[in-house]
């Protein structure tokens, strides 16, 4: 593949590296006596010297004859160096900042290119979305490869979403200079059904030399899986059981290991590796989604390999399972994930290997982050309006919105599915209740736990919506609502009485879409999202400030689970076992069909 990430193409400067690993032309920039972390051969080199031109690295060993009268020494004596880190698997939306602030806030923590997928924002703005999305992300050193979102809506017929993309849209978007893939194939039942639509898209992917990253959540690994691998797909993120790592590794797929904000699944996953004398070429590392908390608390990928090492891994592993397993999954080892001569300068330096902690950050050979602080300023990036005025619901929405009448003829309870979350964990279950019946209607129950849930269509203003009941929030009173609902980002709405519902909703019709808590008619807490309903232009800092105290009015509501609206939004994505709700309905998403909401 191609490579357009780096300062210059190798076909353009090989002459010059060749010269400056010689002696016979200075380097641009020489580090001096580090300790080498070598992802090819799982080693530490001592007193390694590294010599950089053109943004690439030209020689490694004893470097003094490459340095000359205007070459820049860094002295590394005492640190650790090893390739910039790369994530996999990444929807950037999820930080809710622009790609630009996201840059900002985790260069700093070693990474140095990301692999976007999108389809947030393409499932509200369609392309045009994706292509604001890139456009932030060019201003910044950060290498953003794009794999171009496969599934809008996630699953067809089970949502409605602000787009949609076919396997001709994916065929052009395969010609832009920044797109090396497609993005998680969620419609595993399309590939799995040989449907024309789910087999273009990634043929179109396959046809064009690129890769196709997947998203295999079935806990079936004998013929399902082979099939899905057998289409394509590469590499997938949706392993929750060691047994399911080990069974994509050993089927060539390359196994992504999450930690993210929410779905911290990598403490279990990391049984494949240790409890298994096993090669672990085909395991990297990847959060998926990263609330700004987090990154601005703990980091992203540098807090993702420490987490790895203090779980058992060793370090040299972790690190080579953000780097050089990462760029290989990607077919681009040739310009990233080690430091060799030929590739790209993207080092980062580490104080030792077991705090981990990132002290400086080069991209092609400049400086670009130190100590935990980014050397790089951006302007003000200018959104359009139509991405800044995305709700279109056509309506206000009254309590009388949220009311679900019982059963004709029904006694004193009704027997409902409900979506039963586990918290940290993107699947849900099926769990049977018995509701009482209240003038004809059935409410939510907080005794029982259990809570009145819809989501409205808020693209096209077709009026549409689905309803329900989810378990497990522990919520006493009050309402949430968020537009970020995956992936077709429509209104959702959970709470406890219908009049805060309404409140809840109507806030974010006018706010532009974001996330919001009320009681008892008052709101708690709003963090507006104007851009796309998804994020907003601040910095990390900023978001991280709004996220905490958002949260904090979970708690005064009654929920203690880590990131809930992480877990709150995952309630209307289809693709997902078990039960789901979407604007069209409840969702049997182990079958794939609508069922009623009343059970039997």
């Amino acid at each position: 593949m191609i490579n357009t990430f780096c300062k210059k193409p190798l076909w353009e400067c090989s002459k010059t590296l060749s010269a400056v690993a010689q002696g016979l032309a200075p380097a641009d920039t020489v580090i001096k006596g580090a300790k080498l972390v070598n992802v090819c051969t799982a080693e530490i080199q001592d007193d390694i010297d590294i010599a950089i031109a053109e943004g690439r690295i030209a020689y490694l060993g004893q470097a003094d004859h490459c340095i000359g009268e205007g070459t820049a020494v860094i002295d590394a004596a005492g640190q650790y160096v090893a390739p910039g880190f790369l994530d996999g698997h990444i929807h950037v939306e999820s930080s809710m900042m622009g790609v630009g602030e996201y840059a900002r806030a985790v260069v700093p923590h070693g990474t140095t290119g990301i692999y976007m997928d999108p389809h947030e924002i393409c499932n509200v703005l369609g392309l045009d979305g994706v292509k604001v999305m890139d456009e932030d992300a060019q201003r910044t050193p950060l290498k953003t490869m794009i794999t171009t979102p496969s599934c809008v809506p996630a699953v067809p017929g089970f949502e409605d979403t602000g787009s949609f993309i076919g396997p001709d849209d994916i065929a052009e978007t395969m010609d832009w200079p920044n797109v090396v893939g497609l993005g998680e194939m969620m419609n595993f039942p399309g590939i799995l059904g040989s449907t024309d639509h789910a087999h273009g898209e990634v043929g179109a992917t396959l046809a064009a030399g690129k890769i196709v990253t997947g998203h295999y959540s079935m806990p079936e690994t004998d013929r399902g899986l082979n099939a899905y691998i057998a289409s394509g797909v590469r590499c997938c993120h949706e392993s929750t059981r060691p047994e399911d790592v080990l069974a994509k590794m050993r089927l060539g797929m390359y196994a992504q290991l999450r930690y993210g904000s929410a779905w911290k699944d990598l403490p279990v996953l990391a049984e494949a590796v240790l409890a298994n004398d096993i090669d672990t070429r085909f395991a990297t590392l990847v959060s998926d989604d990263t609330h700004p908390h987090t990154l601005v608390a703990d980091g992203h990928l540098d807090h993702i390999v420490r987490t790895a090492v203090e779980l058992g891994i060793d370090a040299v592993t972790a690190i080579q399972m953000v780097t050089i397993n990462c760029a290989q999954c990607f077919q681009m080892d040739h310009d990233l994930g080690s430091i060799t001569p030929g590739k790209c300068a993207d080092i980062v330096f580490l104080d030792n290997l077991e705090s981990l902690q990132v002290t400086r950050v080069l991209i092609d050979g400049d400086v670009v982050a130190e100590n935990g602080r980014p050397l790089f300023d951006l302007p003000p990036f200018q959104f359009p309006e139509w991405v800044t005025h995305s709700m279109h619901l056509g309506r206000e929405l009254t309590a009388e919105s949220f009311a679900v009448t019982a059963p004709e003829g029904a006694g004193d309870t009704v027997r409902v599915r409900t979506i039963e979350i586990i918290p940290g964990k993107v699947g849900t279950f099926e769990t049977l209740v018995d509701l009482p019946v209240v003038e004809g209607r059935l409410e939510s129950d907080t005794d029982l736990d259990v809570l009145k849930t819809f989501v409205f269509e808020r693209h096209h203003e077709t009026g549409t919506f689905g309803y329900g009941f989810t378990k497990g929030f522990g919520i006493k009173r009050g309402a949430m609502a968020s537009t970020v609902a995956h992936d077709a980002h429509n209104l959702l709405v959970v709470g406890t009485n219908d009049e805060d519902m309404a409140l809840a909703a109507n806030t974010l019709a006018a706010c532009g879409g974001g996330m919001v808590v009320v009681a008892d008619g008052e709101v708690l807490g709003l963090m507006e999202l104007p851009i796309a309903g998804l994020m907003d232009a601040l910095p990390a800092e900023e978001m991280s400030e709004k996220v905490h105290r958002l949260e904090k009015t979970w708690s005064e509501i009654g929920c203690t689970m880590p990131s809930p609206f992480m877990t709150m939004a995952l309630i209307p994505l289809a693709c997902l076992p078990e039960l789901r709700l979407t604007n069209r309905g409840l969702v049997d998403c182990t079958k794939f069909e609508f069922v009623e909401l009343v059970a039997g």
